[in-house]
């Protein structure tokens, strides 16, 4: 299960962009590249003697109502701060618009629209052209080619390129674009003069398939099997003191991979400027907090005899379900980011919790019916109608 979960998560990162080209229709260019993710690709051709960058981005719509943007980023490999071009359907005409957007600090808040402004950047000229010319329809999946012509500041060659695309736009105003791994990703640091790629912008998709496997299984599976085993088997009698050590056994393998997900989570934002996941995160560091709360409880847990036991015991439960519960949302939280809400992976997944939770039902339902029936035995036993012969025989013996 756990090679097939390895499997299937990969597969929504698995690029099948087409070879970029350097021919257009009405230019031909130096250099062109593929760019790692959307299935995008761009041309350029640099003239270094005035600095003079031609740039051809290739991109395709995924809805009929989208937009589809690329721009550059003058000082760091992120959205804030991009200049960028995005074209759509004009509301009115339904022709090809392209519109200067400059994304500062407020886009990621969302408190205002998004609103076209003259780029501060050198823009010498700009077009947008669907494929298929002025009888072409925007629809999904139907390709554009945005062009753009820029001076560049002398002796800089190295630029940050940002693209992304999205579902909606209100007016003249682009709504947010798709949160997955794969749209936040979309930065390429590159030099124009060499066309060589920053190392930075490598492949992580490995990293986050570990990061995903390891605390799918910990927080996802393992941590809720140590607190089934806590529950349902301290009450089974033959069992003796099995159940505390599996219980501590579990939940402390659990802990462990949880940690290195979690610092692979780290690891991943680090090799990640500009992508940021906030709740998933905010999430992520409640439960590795919490886990590691519950690990420690076990180095100071009290004496049964001990008048601060029984608070030790809130404390315990209050904790670990916390923990329980919050690793779940997380866990699904992290198929959302990751493009893989309707993945095989997820299935398996939820096939997974769903035999848990199947079993915990069924050693519920027994506690219950053992509960019942031990109480209903005890009150026989305090009317006197279990154990009558057994004292009438010792009377008649005296």
């Amino acid at each position: 299960m756990l090679l097939l979960y390895l499997f299937l998560l990969l597969l929504p990162h698995t690029a099948f962009s087409s070879h970029c080209t350097t021919q257009t229709n009405t230019k031909t260019f130096q250099k062109c590249m593929n760019l790692p993710t959307q299935q995008a690709s761009i041309a350029w051709t640099f003239h270094p003697y005035n600095s003079t960058l031609e740039l051809a981005f290739f991109g395709t719509f995924i809805s009929p109502s989208g937009w589809v943007g690329c721009g550059i980023n003058p000082t760091s490999p992120e959205m804030t701060g991009t200049r960028a071009l995005i074209a759509f359907p004009d509301p009115n005409s339904g022709q090809i618009v392209l519109l200067p957007y400059i994304l500062d600090p407020t886009v990621k808040l969302q408190k205002s629209p998004l609103l076209s402004r003259p780029l501060d950047l050198h823009l010498l000229s700009s077009t947008a052209t669907m494929y298929g010319g002025k009888l072409a329809t925007v629809h999904n999946g139907a390709a554009i080619q945005i062009y753009a012509s820029i001076k560049l500041k002398p002796n800089k060659t190295k630029i940050h390129l940002v693209w992304n695309r999205g579902l909606y736009v209100q007016g003249y105003s682009p709504t947010i674009h798709p949160t997955t791994s794969s749209d936040l990703s979309s930065i390429a640091t590159f030099d124009v003069l060499s066309g060589s790629s920053a190392s930075q912008h490598r492949d992580l998709t490995g990293l986050r398939v570990i990061h995903g496997t390891l605390n799918a299984i910990s927080w996802g599976l393992l941590l809720p099997m140590g607190a089934i085993s806590a529950r349902y088997l301290r009450h089974i009698q033959a069992l003796g003191t099995t159940w505390f050590y599996a219980h501590a056994g579990i939940q402390l393998f659990a802990f462990t991979l949880g940690t290195a997900g979690f610092a692979l989570g780290i690891r991943l934002g680090q090799l990640s400027p500009g992508v940021e996941y906030g709740l998933h995160r905010k999430l992520g560091i409640a439960v590795f907090c919490l886990g590691a709360l519950q690990t420690l409880a076990l180095f100071f847990r009290p004496n049964a005899r001990n008048k601060f036991r029984k608070y030790w015991k809130s404390y315990h439960h209050f904790v670990g379900y916390s923990c329980v519960v919050l690793g779940f949302v997380n866990v699904f939280q992290g198929f959302q980011v990751m493009g893989a809400s309707r993945s095989y992976a997820k299935l398996c997944y939820c096939l997974g919790l769903s035999t848990l939770i199947g079993i915990c039902i069924a050693l519920e339902v027994n506690s219950w019916v053992v509960f019942c029936r031990k109480s209903k035995e005890e009150k026989l036993r305090r009317e006197g109608l279990i154990g009558v012969s057994d004292k009438g025989s010792s009377a008649i013996h005296h």
